[in-house]
């Protein structure tokens, strides 16, 4: 059948019939974003993914022609693993006689290296740190140039022994001669390893002074974490360290010096991440250091609370997945550039004198948290829900902001994007659940009269994250196809203040879990989605919600699970890297004392209650959330008679960022959906449902 309308011919079909321009070889070439945004001069540098060159990061610098460039050729990976998901990977300065000086951290040996990409005749990459004696045990992060000092002080994460945990974090200087390249006693460190993680370090206008953020065991970042202040002598050393504000209960994000000396952090002691001050006068090295637990705070022994620049129930700042995030900073003349809101961040300029707050006007409703800063100028990475991210400067003098890099360009016509709407639901107890629709849309095809389309539930990752409402084609795949999806801000999710994230604490695979079924159910209830056809998927603390949620309700007929947590037991005795070894003990309960809980809710150890059927997704070099988790729930699984498929991917590690992997990932889910749904279409391959379980290593299905 076939109905005009406004001289356009629409086609009724089915949902999950209509054919689609977005297919997954389009989605996988436009996977990632820019990142780790810097000025180099009036230069602007950030990393930039190549999906289609093995999932390398690129590093591109604009020149002030506005030609993009890269600053390296492959197979140059400027990457970092620091505490597993990484950190700013790079650190440049301009020369005004020789051109840039980059220090880079290379993905495959995670050593740092030195380049001048404008050096007569061309430079090769030299290495400053030398290679570890076993793997990638010397890695490095959040570097900060000195060249003055011929040095560049960065994170150092060192592995002592063959566990995951065993490891040390120091702030070091390495020289920029390469003397360090064969001898790693030419490496200086500048802290001791008394914390268990620590940020680069951020040295005051003056040179007098070096602060940096620190925490530890069982903590996140999210959970609390302290300033530290240290002298710096002439000779570069730090001494006289001491804390000056935060601990078990405030989370320090981010410190900045502003330029009267200064300290500005946003910290959430007032529930919310916002921007304080610490005058110079309370940062004065005389001050004793209070103990942890002095009542009143770090305060009460400094004689000085922090001011409070813009109070506002708003977030400006986030959690520290990555070292190098930045959510704020100082600008010449003493406005602050500052991302802010309450869910998704925008951009505005903050005068702290007048607490008055400007948002930047254009088309970006997110940002990432990548700010930098030359001068009046301002730039970020920024995204709609009709645009991909892009790379964008304001200029605060005359308020013009403009796309320099990255620039968007329609893959396919828009028509085909979906149009998303955010949304707030009632969830158990009456909780509010914050979350984003994205209907089926298509600009050719409709639906026949009273048929209801299958949803798709997402779950993001983290848990402690969120879902940002932006341009994706991966969920454009699905809604112009006629499938919808509903991604879920669970209690949890960062971006609507502590409480909101705290709801989590102790009830990871309950609250989630619920907040997720209460979308689904409530879309069912309102005649927006067909009940018969939910679907659940997460990737990481995500694919543990869509395993969690199999195993707690019927309500999915079917779940896609990509690189999960499954067993609670083996993550808390070791099973994963350091940075979350401990995570658990805020998301289900200090191990010791609720052991059985660790087990009541693990997927692994509820699978005889699985019914429906799953694809498995999985990284083979993923040491986060290791394949021996997914070869066990599968064992588990197995003899019940349910419908399944495991999928490997050699090379790919804990997200995937090949090209070729994720066109397969998502032909394979789009494949559950079809025999799953009883969905009419014939555009993918047929993706193996087998009953049995007998992992398969070399990148198929079992």
């Amino acid at each position: 059948m076939r109905i005009t309308v406004q001289q356009q011919t629409v086609v009724t079909a089915p949902y999950g019939a209509w054919p689609s321009p977005v297919d997954a070889a389009l989605v996988a070439s436009h996977d990632g974003h820019p990142e780790y945004v810097g000025t180099v001069g009036e230069e602007v540098w950030w990393t930039a993914p190549r999906p289609g060159e093995g999932g390398r990061r690129a590093l591109i610098r604009r020149r002030t022609d506005g030609a993009e460039v890269p600053v390296l050729a492959p197979p140059w990976n400027v990457r970092s693993k620091v505490m597993g998901y990484g950190g700013m990977p790079w650190a440049a300065v301009d020369r005004v006689r020789s051109g840039p000086l980059v220090v880079f951290v290379h993905f495959a040996d995670q050593r740092l290296y030195i380049h001048e990409p404008d050096a007569p005749g061309g430079d090769a990459p030299r290495p400053l740190t030398p290679l570890p004696a076993v793997g990638e045990g010397l890695r490095w992060a959040d570097p900060v140039l000195h060249p003055e000092r011929g040095e560049v002080w960065c994170v150092l994460e060192e592995f002592t022994g063959p566990g995951p945990t065993d490891v040390r974090r120091v702030i070091a200087a390495v020289p920029l001669d390469g003397s360090a390249a064969g001898d790693r006693a030419a490496v200086r460190e500048l802290t001791d390893d008394r914390h268990r993680f620590v940020t680069g370090p951020r040295l005051s206008p003056d040179g007098r002074r070096a602060a940096w953020i620190v925490w530890d065991h069982p903590r996140m970042p999210w959970d609390g974490t302290e300033v530290m202040l240290a002298d710096v002598a002439e000779d570069g050393s730090f001494g006289g360290a001491r804390a000056v504000l935060g601990g078990p209960e405030e989370s320090v994000a981010q410190i900045e010096w502003a330029e009267d000396g200064a300290l500005l952090v946003a910290t959430d002691r007032t529930g919310w991440w916002n921007l304080h001050r610490l005058e110079p006068h309370v940062l004065e090295p005389h001050r004793p250091e209070p103990p942890a637990e002095a009542a009143g705070g770090w305060e009460g022994a400094l004689g000085g609370r922090p001011v409070e620049l813009c109070p506002r129930e708003e977030e400006f700042a986030g959690p520290l997945w990555k070292l190098g995030h930045r959510w704020f900073a100082p600008l010449t003349g003493g406005l602050i550039a500052v991302l802010h809101g309450r869910g998704a961040p925008v951009l505005g300029v903050l005068d702290p004198r007048t607490g008055v707050l400007a948002d930047v006007p254009g088309p970006w409703t997110e940002w990432e948290p990548a700010l930098a800063v030359n001068g009046t100028r301002v730039v970020g990475v920024a995204a709609s829900p009709y645009s991909g991210h892009e790379v964008v400067e304001l200029d605060v003098c005359t308020g013009r902001s403009r796309v320099i890099g990255s620039a968007h360009a329609d893959a396919v016509d828009p028509a085909y994007y979906p149009r998303p709407l955010a949304r707030t639901f009632t969830g158990p107890d009456g909780r509010e659940i914050h979350a984003q629709l994205y209907p089926p849309h298509h600009p050719g095809h409709t639906a026949p009269d009273g048929e209801l389309p299958p949803y798709v539930i997402w779950a993001h990752g983290g848990p402690t994250g969120r879902a940002p409402l932006v341009l994706d084609l991966e969920i454009a795949y699905f809604t112009s196809r006629g499938i919808g999806v509903a991604e879920v801000n669970y209690g949890g999710s960062t971006g609507y203040g502590r409480a909101y994230r705290e709801r989590l604490r102790e009830r990871w695979g309950v609250v989630d879990v619920e907040d997720c079924a209460a979308v689904a159910g409530a879309l069912a209830d309102e005649g927006i989605a067909d009940r018969a056809r939910l679907a659940v998927r997460g990737g990481s603390a995500g694919g543990w919600t869509a395993a969690a949620s199999l195993t707690a309700t019927d309500l999915y007929a079917c779940a896609t699970v990509s690189y999960p947590i499954l067993d609670l037991v083996s993550w808390a005795a070791g099973g994963t890297h350091d940075f979350e070894s401990r995570y658990t003990e805020s998301l289900v309960g200090p191990f010791a004392e609720v052991a059985d809980r660790y087990r009541e809710r693990s997927p692994l150890h509820r699978a005889d209650r699985v019914g429906s059927p799953f694809v498995l997704l999985q990284g083979l070099d993923d040491t986060i959330c290791p394949p021996e988790q997914c070869e066990r729930f599968l064992e588990a699984v197995s003899g019940r008679g349910v419908p399944h498929a495991y999928l490997t991917f050699e090379g790919e590690g804990h997200g995937f960022r090949r090209a070729d992997t994720m066109i397969r990932a998502l032909e394979a889910e789009l494949s559950l959906y079809i025999q799953t749904f009883g969905l009419i279409r014939s555009d993918v391959p047929t993706l193996e449902l087998l009953k049995s379980a007998v992992p398969n290593s070399t990148g198929g299905a079992s």
